[in-house]
C-alpha cells in the first residue's frame, strides 16, 4: 500500500485554521511597526527584545540548511525535541483511539507525551543485544498504529540501531517512522537525513542540547518532507522560539570547529573511561556506545550510585529499567571529572 499522509492526520487538524500572527501577515521590511501591540519604546534590557521573534525562524533555518544539506522548508524548530514529539501526537494520533510503538529501554518522553495526549503506547522490548525485534514489531502493529519511535543512538543503552532494520520498517510501515538522533554527532552510523527524499513517512529528530552544548537554549529540530513540516507549523504555538534563542543559536552554528573538537575529546575520554572501569572488580559489563555516555552493569549498582552522590558525583541510576538491571548510565565528563569518578569508585572498593 502506498503511503498517504492525509490518512494519518486527525480530521480536526485538517479542518483547523492556523493562527495568523502579525509577523505572519507582514513579512517585508519596514521602519515603523504598529501592528502587533508591542511596546514601541523598547525593553529594560541591554539588547532590545520588545519585538516579537520571527515565527518561522527563517534566518536560523537557513543556517541549519547549509550545515545539514537540506532545504529550509524541510526543517521544524521546537522548544527542544520534546515539542516536536508532542506535536506528532497532537497532529496524527486520535485520543483514546490510536496507538504508537516504542522499544524499551528508550527515551521516556515518548510515553509521557502519549499519556498527555491519551494515546496508547505499545511496548516492544529490544532484544538482549539492544536491537529491534522485528517479528514482535510486526505482530504489534495494527490498523490504529500511527507512529513508531526509534531512538538511535539509543538512550539509555548508547548503541545505534541497525540501519537495515530501520529501513525494513520504513519500507513496510504505512505510519510515521520517527528516528530520534539526539546523539548522532557521536555515532559512527550516519544520519538518515539524506533518505528524507526517499521515505515520505520519515521524521528525524535532532537537538543542539548534546554535542553542540546548548542544552540551556532548549532548541530541537525535526526534519521531514514538506507536507509533514507544514502540519507542524500549522499546529505549533505562533512564537515558539524566542528571539534570544534564535540569535544565540545562529552565533553558535558558526563555530562548528569547537563542536568537532569537543566531540573528538568526548570520544577519547569515553575510551579512557571504559578502559579504567574494566580494571574495577565491581564492573560486570560496559555496553558498546555511540553516544556521549556509557551504560555500565555493576555489582551493588544502587549502593554505588548513593556513594557517588555522597561524594558530589551524580550519575543516572537505570537499574530498575527493563534490560538494564544493575546498570548506571554515566555521561562522559572532562578529563578531570572522569578521573575523579574513577578515584571515587576505587575508594568505594576499599
Amino acid at each position: 500500500m502506498e503511503f498517504n499522509l492525509e490518512n494519518l492526520v486527525r480530521d480536526n487538524i485538517k479542518k483547523m485554521t492556523a493562527y495568523s500572527s502579525a509577523r505572519h501577515e507582514y513579512k517585508g521590511d519596514a521602519s515603523i511597526f504598529l501592528d502587533a501591540n508591542e511596546n514601541s519604546f523598547g525593553s529594560p534590557l541591554p539588547v532590545n527584545y520588545n519585538r516579537y521573534p520571527d515565527p518561522m525562524q527563517w534566518e536560523l533555518k537557513t543556517k541549519l540548511s547549509s550545515i545539514k544539506g537540506i532545504p529550509s522548508q524541510n526543517i521544524f524548530l521546537g522548544n527542544g525535541s520534546d515539542e516536536a514529539i508532542d506535536l506528532l501526537f497532537r497532529i496524527f494520533c486520535n485520543p483514546g483511539k490510536d496507538n504508537v510503538l516504542v522499544f524499551p529501554p528508550t527515551y521516556g518522553m515518548y510515553e509521557v507525551c502519549a499519556a498527555t495526549n491519551d494515546v496508547t503506547v505499545k511496548k516492544v522490548p529490544l532484544l538482549e543485544n539492544f536491537q529491534l525485534d522485528l517479528d514482535a514489531i510486526e505482530a504489534a502493529i495494527d490498523a490504529t498504529t500511527k507512529i513508531i519511535f526509534i531512538c538511535s543512538p539509543n538512550n539509555p543503552t548508547g548503541n545505534s540501531i541497525q540501519r537495515t532494520a530501520i529501513e525494513i520498517l520504513l519500507n513496510n510501515f504505512n505510519g510515521l517512522v520517527v528516528i530520534d538522533e539526539a546523539y548522532i554527532n557521536y555515532a559512527k552510523q550516519k544520519t538518515f537525513i539524506p533518505e528524507l527524499t526517499e521515505y515520505p513517512n520519515l521524521v528525524i529528530l535532532q537537538t543542539l542540547s548534546k554535542a553542540w552544548g546548548l542544552a540551556g537554549l532548549r532548541l530541537g529540530m525535526a526534519y521531514a518532507g514538506k507536507p509533514i513540516i507544514d502540519y507542524f507549523n500549522k499546529v505549533k504555538y505562533p512564537y515558539n522560539i524566542n528571539t534570544a534563542t534564535q540569535q544565540l543559536a545562529i552565533e553558535a552554528l558558526g563555530n562548528i570547529l569547537s563542536v568537532n573538537n569537543w566531540t573528538k575529546a568526548t570520544t577519547e575520554q569515553k575510551s579512557w573511561l571504559q578502559e579504567e572501569l574494566t580494571k574495577l572488580d565491581l564492573i560486570e559489563a560496559i555496553y558498546p556506545s555511540d553516544a556521549n555516555f556509557i551504560l555500565v552493569k555493576m555489582k551493588e549498582a544502587r549502593n554505588v550510585y548513593e556513594y557517588l552522590t555522597s561524594k558530589g558525583i551524580i550519575v543516572r541510576d537505570r537499574s530498575r529499567v527493563i534490560l538494564c538491571n544493575d546498570c548506571l548510565r554515566i555521561t562522559i565528563g572532562t578529563s578531570d571529572e572522569n578521573k575523579k569518578l574513577v578515584n571515587a569508585l576505587n575508594d568505594y572498593l576499599k
